[in-house]
């Protein structure tokens, strides 16, 4: 296993994506070869010759639409949306496949639609697995990554990862909380979380095993944004305020609806189970407890650096 781990190659697509710059320094850190690219994934072209050029035996895809500053640009943006989220995966994945690269695809969860009790402070239907399908079509975005989700998944070396709200350990301006912080008010709904303190590692476990299909890729659990917020402001900022609305108050102020659910991750846990005695340090933490440690490193981090928070 070590020597064929040596032999791995990373390419990651969407160099200049938060993600793809989080995962860049954790491969890097761990000694991988890794380079990546900022080639558009629908210019065929181009990709045919990166991937000739630098000769991955890995691509993750960190690429794609997810608008700015939030998923309503993608409402008002529809041709390059697809353009982005559905026709550049399927010409990666079908150049990866024709040269048996491994493909990890880094997706979204916000294909679903859970069910709450009437003030929506408990998830009453069950967590969805990878194998439901998607019920959740209230935004163009949602609508693209269902549809080429159900496309790739026939592709035989390719992985699908289902993050949701991913949350890093500073508080960069993509980071779920960073956003929620900055809002005048938010809803107060349990949802599944992604921490990628977390994940990331299992992300190069997984591309290393050349496993393939659907995983949901989020922390087990579920968690509120309230619950978030008053982690943030016992750890972090003792200071901070917030206020909350109805889903229904917040439909007046977006163009899109927004997913709202809780995945089962039961499969994503067996699979990093297996994996113990491999020389991979791996932990998914149950959600509230993952956030509690995330805002702690997040806390040693500021000061580290003369911040704020004490």
């Amino acid at each position: 296993m070590a020597q064929a781990r040596a032999a791995n190659r990373f390419l990651i697509w969407g160099e200049r994506g938060w993600i793809a710059g989080q995962l860049k320094t954790h491969l890097t850190k761990l000694g991988k070869d890794v380079h990546s690219t900022a080639v558009r994934m629908h210019n065929q072209a181009e990709v045919y010759k990166e991937l000739d050029k630098i000769k991955p035996t890995h691509v993750i895809n960190c690429a794609g639409k997810t608008g700015r500053p939030n998923v309503d640009w993608c409402e008002d943006h529809k041709l390059e949306t697809i353009e982005s989220n559905v026709i550049g995966p399927l010409i990666l994945i079908k150049a990866c496949n024709e040269r048996n690269i491994h493909l990890t695809n880094l997706a979204t969860g916000c294909i679903y639609a859970s069910q709450y009790n009437a003030d929506r402070t408990e998830v009453t239907s069950p967590p969805f697995k990878e194998e439901d399908p998607a019920n959740f079509g209230g935004s163009f975005y949602s609508f693209t990554k269902s549809r080429v989700e159900d496309v790739l998944k026939f592709f035989p070396d390719c992985l699908v990862l289902r993050l949701r709200m991913p949350v890093s350990d500073d508080l960069h301006g993509r980071s779920f909380v960073t956003k929620i912080t900055k809002y005048p008010k938010v809803v107060n709904v349990p949802n599944s979380h992604s921490i990628l303190h977390d994940l990331l590692p299992v992300i190069v476990a997984l591309a290393e095993h050349r496993e393939t299909g659907v995983f949901n890729f989020t922390n087990p659990g579920a968690i509120s944004h309230n619950e978030v917020l008053s982690l943030y402001k016992e750890i972090i900022d003792p200071s901070y305020t917030w206020q909350n609305f109805t889903l229904e108050e917040q439909a007046k102020v977006i163009k899109a609806d927004r997913s709202n659910c809780e995945l089962d991750s039961g499969k994503l846990l067996a699979k990093v189970k297996q994996y113990v005695g491999e020389g991979y340090e791996l932990e998914v933490p149950e959600i509230h407890d993952s956030y509690r440690r995330c805002f702690g490193r997040m806390k040693e981090g500021m000061q580290q650096k003369g911040g704020a928070a004490s």
